[in-house]
């Protein structure tokens, strides 16, 4: 038995354009701005986005995260998001819902530097 309790994960991406990141995670995705952070006005931005219990850091500081990663959250309500997202008309992404044979229904977006978000929901039996 370890002696290590893990509270949460945090994934770092990475972003190259702030006001892309904010259309995209804050205006389309739903998400708030919790804490923004430069060490001074002509340095990158670290800031930390949440949805409900969901944390992301993103940031702009060089060998912080890699570009094109892919990060799976479990969800419910998924259906039902995927409308409201859809109503939105955001510019860049109109995403679907695929069930997977594993039993599990994915909505899959890609942020503007193309980190790739699997928002997935385990199907009933």
């Amino acid at each position: 038995m370890s002696a290590i309790t893990i509270d949460r994960v945090v994934p770092v991406l990475r972003m190259f354009d702030v006001a892309k990141a904010r259309e995209f995670y804050i205006d389309w995705l739903g998400f708030k701005i919790d804490w923004e952070h430069r060490f001074d006005d002509n340095a990158p931005l670290y800031m930390q986005v949440s949805l409900g219990d969901l944390i992301f850091h993103l940031s702009e500081h060089h060998g912080d995260g890699s570009p094109g990663a892919t990060v799976r959250v479990n969800v419910r309500g998924l259906e039902a998001w995927n409308r409201e997202l859809l109503a939105k008309r955001y510019k860049y992404m109109r995403p679907g819902i695929e069930e997977q044979p594993w039993k599990w229904k994915e909505m899959g977006v890609i942020d503007p530097c193309g980190n790739r978000i699997l928002f997935c929901e385990e199907m009933k039996s």
